[in-house]
């Protein structure tokens, strides 16, 4: 099935020849639903923090900064922001030229002087036709003011990264891009004791070269303005994790005899994950920014969420090392597991039958992986993955994020789990991915591989199958010790469309 120009391809990205086989064989048996336990919910499988914990956790993040604690904050910002303007398109290439009363392109006319590229807009429209944004609005020229936002001529917002995109307005001059935002939301949270702050930013190569423009302008400005010294990183998603395309009879797509990659999702950053030298590494999207007036609970619930995870991972420690003692009784193994339990809401086997020495090691090799606390917001209608109790291949039960194509829906019982689902994934996660003794975990180990999907696509009309990795936050994670932990609701504040910016978080 592989010719020559194949495997000379295959080696140009870095792509072992099994690595392809096994992607097609995934091709022809698909993935397997996720066999489920419940939603996770405050009642089971969601942590919900009390003042007096809250202000442990906050008081444990700042002493581990203090304490030179190594964290960086990680930001894929690679995503286009074309499904933002996915209504201004319709609009510009569709027939009418008046937009209708009501929708989403009438609420961004009434409110084009609310953006925070409304400067800008107005500097093209003054370049393209000698008249502002009022102006042309004035004279009913609707059609050309949005195609001045996302089309080339103009401010080319459909077609650049979110990341780029003015985004809050501050005042005479001064706007901020989410990357900005931050960057000012990096120096409020994971600032060490001598102002270094460290934010990694996952990128396109198309646009690689805006993002280090775009930093080599803010960046001095807010060393100099806060006397903090930030060290930002950007790495992209590798070629060794492209994957590839297929036919509808799974046979490998072509043009022009050459074969055809796409990139492998999200879930391809486990690999920038695992290149970044930190113990502690925040994710969060890059939409999900507020300007400075509104971001007061964003702050709080980072060094809650950080906290608690050096709190987890301390008894974790000592967990270990108790186990590693060889004088663990009984009792103590009771403690363990029932902190597995309480804490962490893994379960044990059923009918589990092990030696002392048996257990010993389980809890080990249970306790002895990476560890996550998420955020989990309580469910309003947003979008979003869900935070859920599944079983693993071991027999034990444990949280995992999933999305509903990880669900099987024709069960009655998982749809209804879905329905009942109190909360949702804001992707607001705090990560450890050192062992105890100071060690990089090797994540690419605890990937779970039959945790992707297939979806459909068409390249140049032509109709092909595509093959998404293990998610990120999903099955990339899956074999992490995860815990949930509820954040409000103010934490969660996307920009999925151009009209998310009028909600009055994004309102300075």
């Amino acid at each position: 099935m592989l010719n020559e120009q194949d495997l000379q391809t295959l080696a140009q990205k870095g792509i072992a020849e099994e690595t392809v086989k096994e992607q097609i064989k995934r091709f022809e048996t698909g993935f397997p639903y996720l066999e489920l336990l419940s939603a996770a919910t405050p009642d089971d499988g969601i942590t919900l923090l009390d003042d007096a914990t809250r202000e442990d956790a906050i008081e444990r993040w700042e002493q581990y900064l203090a304490e030179g604690g190594k964290v960086t904050k990680m930001v894929p910002a690679s995503g286009a922001a074309s499904r933002m303007f996915k209504s201004l398109f319709a609009f510009v290439d569709g027939s009418e030229n008046e937009p209708k009363e009501g929708s989403d392109v009438a609420e961004v006319i009434a409110n084009i002087a609310n953006f925070a590229f409304y400067s800008d807009l107005n500097e093209r429209l003054a370049a393209l036709y000698g008249l502002s944004a009022e102006q042309m609005i004035e004279q009913r020229r609707f059609k050309e003011v949005i195609s001045a936002i996302i089309n080339p001529e103009g401010l080319n917002y459909g077609n650049l990264p979110k990341g780029l995109l003015k985004f809050h307005h501050y005042g005479e001059g001064v706007d901020r891009t989410p990357v900005e935002e931050q960057l000012v939301e990096g120096l409020q949270t994971v600032a060490d004791k001598e102002g270094n702050v460290n934010v990694h930013f996952t990128v396109s190569p198309d646009h690689r070269a805006k993002f280090e423009q775009t930093l080599a302008n803010v960046v001095p400005t807010l060393e100099q303005s806060s006397g903090a010294k930030f060290h930002v990183t950007l790495s992209e998603q590798k070629a060794s994790t492209d994957t590839l395309a297929v036919n509808p009879d799974n046979t490998p797509f072509r043009e022009e005899g050459k074969m055809i990659f796409r990139p492998g999702g999200h879930g391809a950053l486990i690999e920038n994950l695992n290149d970044l030298d930190s113990t502690v590494v925040y994710i969060k999207n890059i939409d999900n920014v507020v300007p400075d007036a509104n971001r007061a609970a964003t702050v709080e619930y980072k060094k809650v969420l950080g906290g608690y995870l050096i709190m987890l991972h301390d008894q974790i420690e000592e967990y270990i090392d108790m186990l590693n003692s060889g004088n663990c009784d009984a009792g103590d193994l009771a403690e363990i597991m029932d902190f597995m339990l309480e804490t962490l809401s893994i379960t044990m086997p059923d009918d589990y039958d092990m030696t002392n020495d048996q257990l010993v090691e389980f809890l080990k090799n249970k306790l002895n992986r990476p560890l996550r606390v998420c955020g989990m917001v309580r469910n309003e209608g947003e979008p979003g993955g869900g935070p859920y109790l599944a079983y693993n291949a071991d027999g034990t039960s444990s949280p995992q994020i999933l999305e509903s194509n990880q669900i099987d829906l024709s069960n009655p019982e998982y749809k209804a789990m879905m329905s009942d689902a109190t909360h949702f994934n804001p992707v607001d996660l705090v990560c450890y991915i050192t062992d105890i003794e100071g060690k990089k975990f090797d994540l690419r180990k605890h990937v779970d591989p039959s945790t992707g999907f297939i979806s459909s696509k068409s390249l140049h009309g032509k109709t092909l199958k595509a093959l998404e990795l293990p998610g990120l936050w999903n099955g990339a994670m899956s074999d992490w010790t995860t815990v949930f932990v509820e954040v409000p609701i103010a934490t969660f504040n996307p920009v999925k469309t151009v009209n998310d910016l009028l909600r009055p978080a994004h309102r300075n």
